[in-house]
């Protein structure tokens, strides 16, 4: 009720004003911050010298960051270079051999990095799965899946498969954990796909195309098998109208934004603060809920650049693959709430809207999201944060179905009844602020880390109340207000755009 509301003009003037007024005065707290932490003893890790003929040092605390960049950024290049081109020729000559090309490049690929033992064991996890279908089982299938994912994030067979990986290098677990894993979420589709579609008759040739196509290989995103095969089996795809323009876009945007994060890190150590509690304990109010929430829109970005360049490779092979994660910034619910797109598909398709179904009861929801969270553990690897972080999301998403519930009650939906529309979107804003932070604290748990979590929430709800409470919660308020603002706006243009589609 009352996305479709307008506001006036001049009390939206307002909450732009507030807002960015607010993110400057955080802001410059931050970089003040960063200026002074420097040269401190702790920062010496993970803060190196970066543009030297201006002074300027940079935040390295994120290895997996630096590594894409750096050492490793010419062999990404090289892969993905060489996958566009033999993609390209492939379908010059012989478009109906390009699903062969893509499997067999991946496959060489896979062997290249990681040695031919673990392609071998990655072939056996695939069999298996193959194997598993044939017998028509979803049940039997989803088991296998989840014991074969768990057999990649625990003892002792992680340990023992670990070691199939020929040689040491610096992201040597990184793409082991990544290739193991989405080759498993993958499978496990194959398979449940070939339950439902039993007229189809997939074959493993079928699952090996779609497994070792390079660019999803280690890192993502997951397409469910039946969209993947559905687009790669094309003979002659057809580009729509505009589609090159867009890929040149979304590249551009890739590069953009590597280039921002570059010039962020050199002014703002957001990364690097959050392990100095004692430092970060002497930021103002201000500084240290930006630096709250720069840490998960951080987060975003670097999933939003991964997928962006991974996504520019896809749609170059005729592919429409899942879109990058909305930005934390326009998300005030939990429901929407997920840093990646394709395995937040994976889990709705096979798991969620399969036990939940329309989401409008307690008990089945509760059901769903339980079973839902618990595989999210399994992916991301059992321990006491993800234990943590996995109660906190799950109880905050029924806790959105309980207060819809509680707001529908006769007597609270009578009061809201009585509410203008725009009061009434003005309520809902503020409710929505408040969500807005729970996200980010039940979030950043995992993002950085329990000790620093606990800080932001004692100082912005303790020792800051009710001065900082309120004002970070005010400010908050006025984003998510102009959130709804571009949401209302982007459904009005929807709309006309169906009107003028309507036949006369």
């Amino acid at each position: 009720m009352g996305i479709k509301t307008a506001l006036p003009a001049a009390e939206l003037g307002l909450y732009s004003l507030v807002l960015s007024g607010a993110l400057a005065y955080a802001g410059r707290g931050l970089l003040e911050a960063s200026q002074d932490g420097a040269h401190r003893k702790a920062f010496r890790e993970s803060v190196r010298p970066g543009w030297e003929y201006i002074g300027r040092k940079m935040d390295v605390a994120d290895f997996e960051w630096v590594m894409w960049f750096t050492s490793f950024r010419n062999v990404i290049i090289f892969a993905l270079s060489g996958h566009v081109l033999f993609a390209k020729l492939c379908t010059m000559v012989a478009p109906q051999l390009r699903s062969w090309m893509y499997a067999v490049y991946g496959a060489l690929a896979v062997m290249g990095t990681m040695g031919p033992w673990y392609l071998l064991l990655l072939l056996g996890h695939c069999v298996g799965l193959y194997v598993a279908s044939l017998l028509g089982q979803p049940w039997l299938c989803l088991g296998l899946g989840l014991a074969s994912l768990a057999s990649f994030k625990m003892d002792p067979l992680i340990s023992w498969q670990s070691g199939f990986v020929t040689g040491t290098f610096d992201l040597q677990e990184v793409l082991f954990h990544g290739g193991s894993s989405f080759t498993v979420l993958r499978c496990t589709s194959f398979a449940l796909e070939s339950c439902a579609h039993p007229d189809r008759r997939y074959s493993l040739a079928d699952l090996l195309k779609y497994n070792f196509y390079l660019p999803f290989f280690f890192f993502g995103p997951i397409m469910t098998f039946d969209r993947f095969h559905a687009q790669v089996s094309q003979v002659e795809p057809v580009r729509r109208e505009g589609e090159l323009w867009h890929i040149r876009a979304q590249a551009g945007l890739s590069v953009v934004a590597i280039m921002a994060v570059d010039i962020f890190f050199h002014f703002f150590y957001i990364l690097t603060i959050p392990s100095d509690l004692k430092f970060a304990n002497r930021l103002p109010d201000s500084a240290l809920a930006g630096l709250a929430y720069s840490n998960l829109v951080y987060d975003w970005v670097k999933a939003a650049v991964l997928f962006g360049v991974v996504n520019t490779v896809a749609c170059l092979d005729h592919l429409d693959p899942p879109q990058p994660p909305k930005c934390i910034t326009v998300l005030y619910v939990f429901a929407e709430t997920h840093f990646d797109r394709g395995i937040n598909d994976w889990l709705c398709k096979y798991v969620y809207n399969h036990i939940g179904g329309e989401h409008s009861a307690v008990i089945p929801e509760l059901a769903a999201t339980v079973a839902t969270f618990a595989i999210t553990t399994l992916w991301l690897g059992p321990c006491d944060i993800v234990y943590l972080w996995s109660f906190l999301n799950c109880f905050g998403l029924n806790f959105e179905l309980w207060v819809q519930k509680l707001a529908e009650w006769g007597p609270l939906a009578r009061i809201e009844a009585s509410l203008s529309v725009q009061m009434s979107r003005r309520v809902r804003a503020l409710f929505g602020a408040m969500n807005f932070w729970a996200i980010i604290m039940y979030n950043l748990v995992s993002l950085n880390s329990l000790e620093f979590t606990e800080l932001v929430a004692r100082r912005l709800l303790l020792t800051g109340f009710p001065q900082t409470t309120l004002a970070v919660l005010f400010v908050t308020y006025c984003g998510v207000q102009l959130v709804k603002e571009r949401e209302r706006t982007l459904a009005l243009e929807e709309e006309q755009k169906q009107d003028k589609e309507k036949p006369e």
